[in-house]
C-alpha cells in the first residue's frame, strides 16, 4: 500500500489547525463515513478461511473505494477518494489491486495518481507500477534547517515500476526503473534567490536498478508474522532521459512477531543511502509527523516499532515510535540530524479475506511536526 506514499515525497507548508484537535474532527467524520449504509466492507476475521466463510456480497466484492483526508505540514488539510479494483490471477497468486487516487488541499495542491500491484503465476512473478501527477504549494518556515523561510510552486510527473521474479524459496530478483520531472519556480523574487543559493532547481531524472527482495510474510496488506528484507538500487544517468548521474541505494528490513490473541509487533529498520545526489532528490526523513524533503542528507537511517492491537473483528488499533538520522557529507550524527516520532491509529478492516484496511492515524515530531492520515493499509 506504500507506493504512492514513495513517489508523493514532495514538499509542502505548515497547518494552522492543531494536530490533536484535528484528529479527533477526523476521527469523527471517519467513523460515520465507515458505518454508513454505503460502507464497502461489513464483517472481518483475520483469518482468511474464516472470513470467507462468513463474507457478506459486499465483502466478495472485488471493487474498493475509501474517502482519503490528510492534515499535515505537507499538504495542509486534503480531502480525495481512493478507488480500486481487487483481482486474484490463480489461487496460489496473491490477491492483485489495480487503484487511482486524488486528493485536493485547502492550500490548492493536488495529487492524483493510479498504481497497480500485481501478482501472478503462482505469484512465481509480481509487477508493481505507479503515475503519479503532483502541483504543491509550498510553505517551510525553515526550509532544510537553514533557517530560511522559503514559498514555492512545484510541479511533478513521476512514473515508478517494478519486477520481481521468484528464484528459490521466498526469494526474488528483478529491476526496477523511474522517470520523474520536476518543476519549482519561488512566489517572490527573495524566494528565488533562496532556490537558487540552496541549489534546488528544475529537473528531469531517469533511473534504473536491480532488485533483492525476501518475503516470508502471511499477507502482504495485513502481515502477522514473517519478514521481508529489500536491497535495491536505482542508476539515475543522462542515457534513461534524465539530467543528471547519481545512485540511490536503499536497504529495507521489516519483521512482523505475533502475540497474545492476534496482537502483532511489527519493526521496520530503513536506510538511505545517496552518491552524487542533487539537493532535492537526496535521503529523506520519512517517519510519519514530517514533511518528506525539509530534512535531506546523503545518508538516512530509521527505525520504528509499532504495536498492532486487535480491539475486535473489524477493529485493529496501534501506537508507533521511531526516530531517524540524516548524515554524511558535511552532516554529522549529531542531535540537531536526530528525528524522534511517536503516535497511534485506529483501522478498520474493509476486506477482511485480503486483509485490506482503512487508517486512520496521527503522528508527532519534534519542531512542530505532525501528521494526521486516513489511507488505505498500515504503514508497512
Amino acid at each position: 500500500m506504500s507506493l504512492l506514499a514513495d513517489v508523493q515525497n514532495m514538499s509542502s507548508r505548515t497547518c494552522n489547525e492543531k494536530g490533536s484537535a484535528m484528529f479527533v474532527r477526523l476521527l469523527v467524520c471517519w467513523a460515520l463515513a465507515l458505518l454508513s449504509p454505503g460502507t464497502l466492507a461489513q464483517t472481518a476475521n483475520s483469518d482468511a478461511a474464516s472470513a470467507d466463510d462468513s463474507a457478506t456480497p459486499r465483502d466478495r466484492s472485488p471493487w474498493l473505494a475509501l474517502p482519503l483526508l490528510q492534515s499535515n505540514p505537507k499538504l495542509g488539510t486534503s480531502a480525495g477518494v481512493l478507488g480500486g479494483y481487487i483481482h486474484q490471477f490463480d489461487a496460489k497468486s496473491r490477491p492483485s489491486i489495480f487503484a487511482m487516487q486524488g486528493q485536493y488541499s485547502d492550500t490548492d495542491s493536488i495529487i492524483a495518481g493510479g498504481f497497480a500491484r500485481t501478482s501472478f503465476d503462482e505469484d512465481r512473478q509480481r509487477l508493481i507500477a505507479g503515475l503519479l501527477y503532483g502541483y504543491v504549494k509550498n510553505d517551510y518556515d525553515d526550509y532544510l534547517g537553514t533557517g530560511v523561510p522559503l514559498k514555492s510552486n512545484a510541479e511533478v510527473h513521476s512514473f515508478i515500476t517494478r519486477y520481481l521474479y521468484r528464484v528459490k524459496g521466498n526469494w526474488f530478483l528483478g529491476a526496477q526503473a523511474t522517470y520523474q520531472n520536476f518543476a519549482i519556480e519561488g512566489e517572490t523574487e527573495f524566494d528565488n534567490e533562496v532556490i537558487d543559493i540552496l541549489g534546488v532547481r528544475p529537473y528531469r531524472s531517469g533511473g534504473m536498478g536491480l532488485v533483492a527482495y525476501y518475503d516470508s510474510r502471511d499477507n502482504e496488506n495485513m502481515p502477522t508474522r514473517g519478514w521481508v528484507l529489500n536491497l535495491s538500487n536505482i542508476a539515475y544517468r543522462e542515457t534513461f532521459g534524465g539530467e543528471e548521474n547519481f545512485d540511490v541505494y536503499r536497504a529495507d528490513i521489516r519483521y512482523f512477531v505475533p502475540h497474545g490473541d492476534r496482537n502483532v509487533l511489527a519493526i521496520r529498520q530503513l536506510n538511505h543511502l545517496t552518491d552524487g545526489a542533487p539537493t532535492q532528490t537526496k535521503a529523506t526523513v520519512t517517519l510519519r509527523g514530517y514533511k518528506p524533503g525539509q530534512y535531506n542528507g546523503d545518508y538516512m537511517s530509521s527505525i520504528e516499532v509499532e504495536e498492532r492491537w486487535r480491539l475486535a473483528e473489524k477493529w485493529t488499533a496501534t501506537l508507533f515510535a521511531g526516530v531517524a538520522r540524516t548524515y554524511g557529507g558535511d552532516q554529522s550524527c549529531s542531535e540537531e540530524n536526530r528525528y524522534p516520532a511517536w503516535g497511534a491509529g485506529l483501522q478498520y478492516i474493509l476486506k477482511p479475506i485480503q486483509g485490506i484496511v482503512a487508517n486512520l492515524e496521527y503522528a508527532q515530531g519534534k519542531d512542530g511536526n505532525y501528521g494526521v492520515y486516513l489511507k488505505m493499509g498500515y504503514a508497512y
